[in-house]
């Protein structure tokens, strides 16, 4: 077939020559010919969908060096990679987005504004709501397992849970929760709420590596809450999960960090395979001992709070045998923390108890009306 000029392609192909000339050089898109007098570049008509290829990859955001691994690839095999590729960008776009929300809305609050704005502070009008948290912890051994390594907590600001694997579970679990507590006798300033959990995550990383040694078979979840005053300050590593109960409708807040979910955002298994996939609590994030390689990082983001949220903080050994329909409706008759805590737990139990399950449920409310 007659080759194509670099002009007719560069049309044909919606790429400028500009950038044809660049994937050239980068080897991301050769010529097919180019003219030995004149060095003028040629191209096959059957190029131009590896360079719709490669002009769709880069719109998507993808680096040269992803786009030159994915061109490389079979059909099917490259739909996965974008498709992990996309997982990844929407997971970090959401915790700038949360960033983002935290930084407008702290800006907001500490900007000067006219005594005659509405909201000043001090004027009869202004929203003086305070919320506090009615919580309840529980954690129990379950039916099979001999003893209990997960760990509960549920404080005036500080809501965890962590679920400790391999010997020394228990008191990983353990070490990682202690070392979050202090956050519920700490002011804690808006605008360095993140900070103080970061460094407090820091420091529970140190606390199960003292307990766990030099061994990464050891270790623990950390899914944990931290109440500003007006929102929810989120740390997550393991498959430990938050829910959120507003308005009759449950919503995970947490992403799993297993093998299994990583398996699920790139298409390669089902939910209803993932169930039943033999390898489905294997961990890709954890707080572990084995201190010569970098720790992890946890998730870490801001959520905003309503009057009458109600959230749930609960090991695998709730979530992976009852349904989320099951704990929605569980949650949501419940009068109180205390009552939804006991009512989860025994779930988890009638449903075999084949773990230990732990269960931290805290309501956001008016404190003026209690």
């Amino acid at each position: 077939m007659e080759m194509l000029t670099i002009g007719a392609f560069a049309k044909a192909s919606r790429l400028s020559p500009k950038a044809l000339r660049l994937y050239d050089e980068l080897e991301l898109l050769r010529p097919a010919r180019v003219d030995p007098d004149t060095g003028y570049r040629y191209y096959a008509p059957e190029q131009l969908e590896q360079a719709r290829l490669v002009a769709w990859l880069r719109r998507l955001g993808m680096p040269l060096a992803g786009i030159r691994e994915v061109c490389a690839l079979e059909p099917a095999t490259a739909a996965r990679e974008i498709r992990a590729f996309w997982a990844r960008i929407e997971s970090e776009t959401a915790t700038r987005r949360d960033l983002a929300a935290f930084l407008v809305d702290h800006l907001s609050r500490t900007a000067p504004r006219n005594r005659s704005d509405p909201s000043f502070p001090g004027n009869p009008s202004e929203d003086t709501t305070m919320l506090e948290l009615r919580y309840s912890a529980l954690s129990d051994t379950g039916l099979v397992r001999p003893a209990n390594q997960d760990t509960a907590y549920a404080g005036t600001r500080v809501l965890a849970v962590a679920d400790g694997f391999g010997s020394g579970g228990a008191p990983a679990s353990s070490a990682a929760v202690e070392a979050l507590k202090f956050l519920d006798s700490e002011p804690l300033p808006a605008g360095s709420v993140l900070n103080l959990l970061e460094d407090a995550v820091q420091g529970a990383t140190q606390a199960v590596q003292e307990v766990a040694g030099p061994t990464n078979e050891i270790g623990t979840t950390l899914t944990a809450m931290v109440w500003t005053g007006s929102q929810l300050a989120l740390v997550h590593i393991g498959d430990s999960r938050a829910y959120l109960l507003r308005d009759g409708g449950l919503f995970r807040i947490t992403h799993d960090h297993t093998m299994v979910q990583s398996m699920l955002d790139e298409g390669r298994l089902t939910p209803e395979e993932a169930t039943a996939h033999p390898q489905r609590a294997l961990l890709l994030k954890a707080l572990t001992g084995g201190g010569s390689a970098p720790a992890p990082a946890p998730d870490v983001r801001l959520h905003d709070a309503l009057v009458g949220d109600r959230y749930l903080l609960c090991s695998d050994g709730l979530s992976a045998v009852v349904p989320e329909a099951t704990i929605r409706d569980t949650l949501a008759a419940a009068p109180g923390p205390d009552e939804a805590a006991r009512a989860l737990v025994r779930a988890a139990n009638d449903s075999g108890g084949p773990d230990n399950v732990s269960c931290v449920v805290a309501d956001l409310v008016n404190a003026e009306s209690q």
